[in-house]
């Protein structure tokens, strides 16, 4: 599979078009970072130098501008998952993918925003979303066929804690340091192991997330965004 390769490619730009569009998505990925993905679409205008008709002209919508700002690093983060599905082992391909991705969504509030939550009109972000459900399907049914994961282990779990989680990751690195995120990933990893052998795993309360409620919920999780720009 090669990651993004269906996707259209734009129509050249005169040269003053494409200094505007570069310094437009430059200038967002800086106030996406520091303020999230509901930051003022004028303040990204500013700090890029031009007005906000440039601004529309070349991003009619939030979602288009959020797609263009962060495609390649979302591409990266499929790349990744491509790579640990083939892991000698099931959790080795957990450590290494979990440990990516939370990296990232400590390093970057906008693109923390984006992973965590659901926002249509992303392109790339529906592609990392499914990309990333095929991911952790295949490495949870692996594990549990080597006994490295509890039997009862959905995806739909996993995908769960990983937002809560993952939103909290931005404070907890702002409050104490940037690799603050690693105790609380290790904890919620050794959570998705069974017990010994001697001792089997008590049930999981109530059941299971479906693939549509957890869409629910995530989509309620970013449902302040779209109401600007």
């Amino acid at each position: 599979m090669t990651v993004g390769a269906d996707r259209a490619t734009p129509p050249p730009r005169r040269r003053d078009a494409q200094r505007n569009w570069e310094l437009l998505v430059a200038a967002a990925h800086e106030v996406f970072t520091e303020q999230g993905l509901d930051a003022p679409l004028d303040v990204i205008a500013r700090r890029a130098g031009v007005g906000n008709a440039t601004l529309y002209r070349h991003f009619p919508s939030r979602a288009t501008l959020i797609d263009a700002v962060f495609h390649d690093q979302l591409t990266d983060t499929m790349a990744v998952g491509e790579r640990v599905r083939n892991a000698p082992d099931a959790w080795t391909g957990l450590n290494e993918y979990l440990g990516t991705v939370f990296g990232t969504l400590a390093a970057d509030r906008g693109t923390n925003d984006l992973m965590t939550t659901h926002m249509r009109g992303v392109d790339v972000l529906e592609d990392v979303h499914e990309h990333n459900r095929r991911t952790l399907d295949q490495l949870l049914a692996r594990g549990r066929d080597e006994g490295t994961v509890r039997p009862d282990v959905t995806t739909e779990d996993v995908l769960f804690a990983l937002a809560a989680l993952g939103r909290a990751v931005p404070a907890l690195t702002a409050a104490t340091a940037p690799d603050a995120w690693r105790r609380p990933l290790t904890l919620l990893l050794d959570s998705l192991r069974p017990p010994g052998p001697t001792s089997p795993p008590p049930p999981l309360p109530g059941p299971a997330l479906t693939a549509a409620q957890l869409g629910d919920v995530l989509e309620a999780l970013g449902s302040h965004r779209g109401t600007r720009g």
